[in-house]
């Protein structure tokens, strides 16, 4: 485990004491889905300046890139009609903001964005650690992905008019690099959208460790203000926020459950198959998933 000694937002180096949790991945690996809820691979500490919380020792780089690398879940491949809903709702978003040319996906897992995306009209390319994922992408899609990591992959500097971090900056030990490298691919006026946990919503305040976030794939525990820190910080400037509720079918989301009860669990999936609900899709907002639009830095003019 490697030593961080500031604040991932706002590169304070005081940060003080603030959840204790379970510290271990657990025999199923760093996997996108799970209710392992309050574990995480190492204590977490927040910034007294910005309230950005982060854990109090990151996983070494080699140590994530194989981990994800060898990430497979099929979970998502199951809820594809909501992961496409979800992903015309953020593209909508992104449309207001920039006209459809070319959209790089980092991150893009199995690519169901991407898809959403190319048939909108957009020129696409997507990045993604994970051989299950990309394969996916390439195979059963017909995406263009490259199987690299996510700040390492040769996508072509200031090509990109759209960057996407779809649940993916809360995983980065370094999002402040993330986003230097993401400027670089930006043309300019471009911009990125970001979809992630919002750990100073209510929900997340209430449940504390066992809110549902927090979990061994989560690095960074970001809150509105502490994003809008690192984004203005990295010469980003924010257009626009709102809440993200992901769409799932009910059974999805009622299984989920099992990271509290697994009895309540099935007992819930069951009577919702009995009903014949289970198979609707559902996106209920607890409002502890936030997105940013942001424009990218604005080019250096040299004279």
């Amino acid at each position: 485990m490697r030593f961080v000694p500031a604040c991932a937002a706002c590169a304070s180096p005081v940060l003080v004491p603030h959840m204790r949790v379970a510290g271990s991945a657990g025999g199923e690996g760093l996997i996108p889905t799970t209710d392992r809820y309050g574990s995480a691979l190492a204590d977490i500490v927040r910034c007294p300046a910005c309230g950005h919380a982060q854990l109090e020792r990151f996983p070494d780089d080699v140590e994530l890139a194989e981990a994800y690398g060898e990430a497979e879940s099929e979970d998502y491949v199951e809820e594809e009609a909501g992961q496409r809903a979800t992903a015309r709702i953020a593209l909508a978003r992104i449309e207001r903001h920039v006209g459809r040319g070319a959209l790089l996906d980092l991150g893009c897992w199995v690519g169901f964005l991407l898809a959403e995306a190319r048939d909108r009209g957009w020129r696409t390319l997507g990045v993604e650690p994970s051989e299950f994922a990309s394969r996916y992408a390439r195979e059963r899609l017909g995406l263009e992905v490259v199987r690299a990591g996510l700040l390492d992959a040769d996508v072509g500097a200031g090509a990109w008019d759209a960057v996407v971090l779809g649940d993916v900056i809360e995983h980065l030990p370094d999002p402040a690099g993330a986003l230097d490298r993401i400027a670089s691919l930006l043309r300019p006026g471009g911009v990125v959208y970001m979809a992630l946990p919002n750990a100073g919503s209510a929900v997340a305040r209430a449940l504390g460790p066992r809110w549902w976030s927090v979990i061994p794939t989560h690095v960074q525990y970001f809150s509105r203000p502490s994003l809008f820190t690192l984004l203005r910080r990295r010469n980003f400037e924010p257009l626009w926020s709102g809440t993200a509720p992901k769409a799932f079918t009910v059974r999805y989301y009622l299984e989920r459950i099992g990271g509290y009860s697994r009895p309540a669990a099935g007992a819930l999936a069951g009577a919702a198959s009995a009903l014949g609900l289970a198979d609707r899709m559902w996106a209920p907002d607890f409002r502890d998933r936030m997105a940013v639009v942001a424009r990218g830095p604005a080019p250096i003019l040299r004279g």
